[in-house]
């Protein structure tokens, strides 16, 4: 006997376009929807005309100029990839012409205009997914799991450390070809200078909200920190809604290895996460203690491209009216949080209650 092995997702795959075709898209974004069987990929837009043109070409799918071209095709959401600086606009764009949104992290530029966005999604019955795609990592989802089960939560330590020499040959290695346009290039260097704000903003996205994911939401935080060159590092606690306490490290850059985990401590036990550098697409490795029976344990998951994942997880939320994680209030609170470390550090430590 024959099983039906018919799948509504697949059979009618959610028609998404991307706003943006620079480094993040290039790399990370488009090669994951090409593998995503829920989605097809129906155009591209960059205000550049190479990038346009030229990723356009290498998909197969149109490439337009202007946001507005894009959103006038035959397509039910987009994939924001813009700077966040842009995210607003773009975002208030795109809802305003009827499309669901998949928005690269940090949500905006500010959680003020982040909880805009929010607002005004909700205001229309659209989906909004934020793309902090550690949540779709299956060792991070085992983990979350497990945290429920040695609560409460008493003690967490995480870090994020961003590896500097190490970093361009691990790129050049695991990165396809990317069309550049060094005009483009030349002038978005020119906000990333501000290395202070662009750090804490891209690699907070992160860690943050992978810390709400796991041990629940953050009362307070107190932060310093410090910068040796062009380096900059941040240390802090935070105080959990839960009763437990936090303490937090970003990094970028250190002059070794790419380094990321967690160490969450309950009454019942301890879960142990360790990431790897995104490009490797492997799975978080997580161990797991658990005190009444004295026993660890360590799931094997492999290889794992979260970026298909969120994508695919995106699609099958707009298909299905389910929430999407990260909602868009997530991103709204992931941003909470690096406004808070920032105006911590900026008075030297002093607590900043959220």
């Amino acid at each position: 006997m024959s099983l039906d092995r018919s799948d509504p997702l697949r059979d009618h795959p959610l028609r998404l376009g991307v706003i943006g075709c620079g480094r993040i898209a290039q790399v990370a974004h488009l090669p994951a929807l090409a593998k995503a069987e829920t989605i097809t990929l129906a155009g591209v837009s960059d205000r550049s005309p190479s990038l346009a043109k030229g990723v356009g070409a290498r998909y197969g799918v149109p490439g337009y100029t202007e946001v507005s071209e894009l959103l006038a095709q035959d397509i039910e959401a987009v994939l924001i990839a813009v700077p966040d600086r842009f995210h607003l606009p773009v975002g208030t764009e795109a809802l305003t012409a009827g499309k669901h949104i998949l928005l690269e992290k940090p949500a905006a530029s500010t959680s003020e205009q982040a909880a805009e966005l929010a607002q005004l999604a909700a205001g229309r019955g659209l989906t909004v997914q934020i793309g902090a795609m550690r949540r779709h990592d299956p060792g991070i989802n085992y983990a979350r799991r497990a945290v429920a089960e040695i609560g409460p939560v008493l003690s967490v330590s995480c870090w994020y450390r961003v590896h500097a020499r190490l970093r361009p040959p691990t790129e050049a290695t695991l990165f396809p070809y990317t069309v550049v346009d060094e005009d483009v290039r030349k002038h978005e260097a020119g906000f990333k200078a501000d290395r202070q704000r662009y750090l804490l903003a891209t690699h907070g996205a992160h860690v943050f909200d992978t810390l709400r994911y796991l041990a629940g939401d953050v009362a307070a935080v107190q932060a310093r920190v410090a910068h040796v060159g062009p380096d900059f590092s941040w240390h802090g606690s935070g105080q959990l809604a839960g009763g437990g306490l936090a303490s937090f490290e970003i990094s970028a850059n250190v002059h070794s290895d790419y380094s990321e985990g967690f160490e969450i401590y309950g009454e019942r036990g301890h879960v142990s996460v360790r990431s790897w550098f995104p490009f490797f697409r492997r799975a978080s490795s997580v161990r797991v203690f658990t005190e009444a029976d004295t026993t660890w344990r360590s799931p094997e998951y492999g290889a794992a491209d979260t970026y298909q994942r969120q994508a695919e997880a995106f699609a099958a939320a707009v298909r299905t009216g389910g929430a999407t994680d990260p909602s868009a209030d997530d991103g709204v609170q992931a941003l909470r949080l690096i406004e808070a470390v920032a105006a911590s550090a900026a008075r030297s430590g002093a607590e900043v209650a959220l």
